[in-house]
């Protein structure tokens, strides 16, 4: 059994952890009220963005969508959308899970695999790899840095153009989609190219009959970059609100682990601390019987 010292010592260590954990939980909870309330906002513009942007895209022949042609994949280009800091659970592990297994089965294939990271830790993760390019932006971690359209918009520039001039075929982002709190669902969606609508609704589609004003060539050159941006700004907002739900979750058991610990640990405390005063009752008692004989 361990002495009173080291119980004692454990105990302190274990309620400073503790006080740890309940603060960044609160401060996580803080942060996800906002963060929660941008993409509610935000997802609902973006996904019927998307629809549209898909509908117009099957309309258009291939010397008018640029984002839209669908060539031979040679080179595939992955988006890590990560966090800047750990402390919360596999938020970003099973990012780097997927992205593992995508990639496998992308050089099976005869493709080259890039990736761009995005957030401190897929930097960490992919620096030193050969799916890391030096040319690419390697500074997009400040993006979390008061996260708005403005800070994301050239980013999806750089990634539009790279497509556009056949550096990459296809590029996939790879990100956690925000259900609540407690649920993220990793996902990996098909940034470029742009493509039409899914067979099952294709029929829906071809009833959609969309007059384009001034014109189809200011639509291509204006509307569906545009719409583009706002693909990857949610993306990013759907992964922050999503990173300060796992914090807070992984905090919160974090928290509930270190009380249970206590628990056993001043349990131990007690029954040393009582093993302690029996030996010494022990000890006076034999002492004062040695003295009598």
């Amino acid at each position: 059994m361990a002495s009173l010292k080291e119980v004692r010592n454990r105990i302190v260590s274990v309620n400073s952890t503790k006080q740890i954990t309940a603060a960044m939980k609160m401060v996580s909870a803080a942060k996800l009220r906002r963060a929660q309330d941008a993409i509610i906002r935000m997802r609902p513009y973006a996904e019927k963005l998307q629809a549209i942007l898909s509908n117009v895209s099957a309309s258009l022949d291939s010397s008018e969508g640029k984002f839209s042609a669908q060539r031979e994949v040679k080179n595939v280009l992955f988006v890590a959308v990560v966090s800047n800091r750990g402390l919360a659970g596999a938020f970003n592990t099973q990012v780097f899970r997927l992205i593992r297994k995508a990639a496998a089965e992308a050089e099976a294939k005869g493709q080259k695999v890039t990736v761009l990271p995005i957030g401190k830790k897929a930097m960490d993760a992919y620096r030193r790899t050969a799916y890391f390019n030096a040319a690419l932006p390697t500074d997009l971690a400040n993006l979390y840095d008061g996260l708005s359209f403005d800070k994301v918009a050239p980013v999806a520039e750089l990634i539009m153009d790279r497509f556009a001039d056949g550096t990459y075929d296809k590029v996939v982002i790879v990100y956690n989609k925000f259900k609540n709190a407690a649920v993220q669902m990793v996902t990996d969606e098909e940034y470029l190219p742009v493509l039409p609508p899914a067979a099952d609704e294709a029929t829906k589609a071809s009833t959609v009959d969309y007059i384009m004003e001034p014109d189809r060539k200011t639509i291509v050159e204006e509307i569906i970059p545009k719409s583009l941006k706002i693909q990857l700004y949610k993306a990013l907002l759907d992964s922050n609100a999503s990173e300060h739900g796992a914090r807070m979750t992984a905090m919160h058991k974090a928290t509930d682990n270190a009380d249970s610990l206590l628990k056993d640990l001043k349990l131990s405390y007690n029954k040393a601390r009582q093993a302690s005063i029996t030996n010494e009752i022990l000890e006076i008692v034999g002492g004062a019987e040695a003295l009598k004989g």
